[in-house]
């Protein structure tokens, strides 16, 4: 909880960021305010900031729940400044992150398993909500940031810290499904559809766990760099029926990271008997053939980010196997073209603010 003043008010300190302060998604500076540091809190000085797909949704308000001014940003990168009285698992100078989660109720059953991105009660931290001392979140395109140190993450050292920036968002949600829906053990053949930012984190991770990784893409120029530059063994053209006719009941599993509406029943005739496919992308609504899940126990699923304890994981795994994103960086005065950009499909694979460098800040 934020500190308070012999008043009873919330104790706030002053921060900077870009936000934008209605639907048109137009970001510009803005300077705001962020709680103290609480007992259990970190303040991190902001390095990097990733730029997510979902940043656009939420800029434009098209899922109907942003609220304005609305600073983005939820992977985020940097140092901490301070800590609370009672943080136990960082000192100042560590260098930590910060993905969408900084709050849930730890109480229920989802929580007790170190699934917090799925408690009822989850505070995203680019949301817009209020935070339980009524302050509202803001996210990452910004100086500094205040996090409940459960909801930080250790960088190993071995990491680029720019690099791994996109790995709060895209590389946990990726990682997380090839763990928990089992898609992780070697010599399984895994099917990874689209080849974005979340898409070649999945063949980079899935290449890792020693799994066969085909890459299926609307666009056959992204072959040669889904085998040459990022070491996937096969890739599949979807538009072309002969292709995907011979890659008939091949797979175990299918990482599905493509964000607007698409067709699930060539995917779905790519999957063994019992395989699943696991959809990650977001899109506003898909349709469901019934009849290859019934004839061949086949499952759809979904899979949002993932729990403190697995984004962790996946970071030490990442240190371990040498595992980055690709990326551009920036500076906060281009975001809104790499929006503009990102929009078009015009990156590989993913943007990165260099926060640190470029933001002016208020203080």
């Amino acid at each position: 909880m934020a500190e308070k003043s012999l008043s009873g008010q919330v104790q706030q300190k002053k921060a900077s960021g870009w936000a934008a302060r209605d639907t048109c998604g137009v970001l510009s500076p803005f300077d705001f305010y962020r709680r103290v540091t609480g007992e259990k809190d970190v303040t991190i000085k902001v390095l990097y900031c990733g730029i997510c797909r979902s940043d656009l949704h939420m800029l434009k308000n098209d899922w109907g729940i942003s609220t304005y001014p609305l600073v983005p940003g939820h992977e985020v990168i940097g140092v901490v400044t301070e800590v609370g009285s009672k943080v136990e698992k960082f000192k100042v100078g560590d260098k930590v992150g910060a993905g969408f989660l900084v709050g849930s109720c730890h109480s229920c059953h989802n929580c007790a398993n170190n699934f917090e991105n799925y408690c009822p009660k989850l505070i995203g931290i680019d949301s817009g909500v209020e935070y339980y001392d009524g302050m509202k979140t803001y996210g990452g395109y910004s100086d500094i940031i205040v996090v409940d140190e459960h909801f930080t993450v250790r960088i190993p050292d071995s990491l680029p810290l720019d690099a791994c920036a996109p790995m709060l968002c895209a590389g946990i949600s990726v990682y997380s499904p090839l763990r928990s829906h089992g898609l992780d053990k070697p010599g399984m053949h895994v099917g990874v559809v689209g080849l974005g930012g979340l898409g070649h984190m999945a063949v980079k991770f899935a290449k890792a766990m020693g799994v066969k990784v085909t890459v299926i893409s609307t666009s056959p120029s992204k072959k040669k760099d889904a085998i040459e530059r990022l070491g996937a063994d096969t890739f599949l053209f979807s538009h072309d029926p002969d292709e995907m006719q011979s890659a008939v009941s091949t797979l175990d599993g299918i990482i599905d990271t493509v964000t607007g509406f698409h067709p699930l029943l060539p995917l779905l005739g790519l999957l063994k008997y019992n395989g699943k496919l696991v959809i990650v992308g977001g899109p506003d609504k898909l349709e469901l053939p019934v009849p290859p899940l019934l004839f061949g126990a086949k499952a759809v699923v979904g899979c949002f980010v993932g729990g403190m304890k697995e984004t962790q994981d996946m970071l030490n795994f990442a240190a371990e196997h040498n595992i980055t994103a690709d990326i551009e960086t920036i500076s906060i005065d281009n975001a809104n073209t790499a929006l503009e950009r990102l929009e078009k499909g015009d990156v590989r694979y993913r943007f990165v603010i260099d926060v640190g460098n470029t933001l002016k800040s208020s203080s």
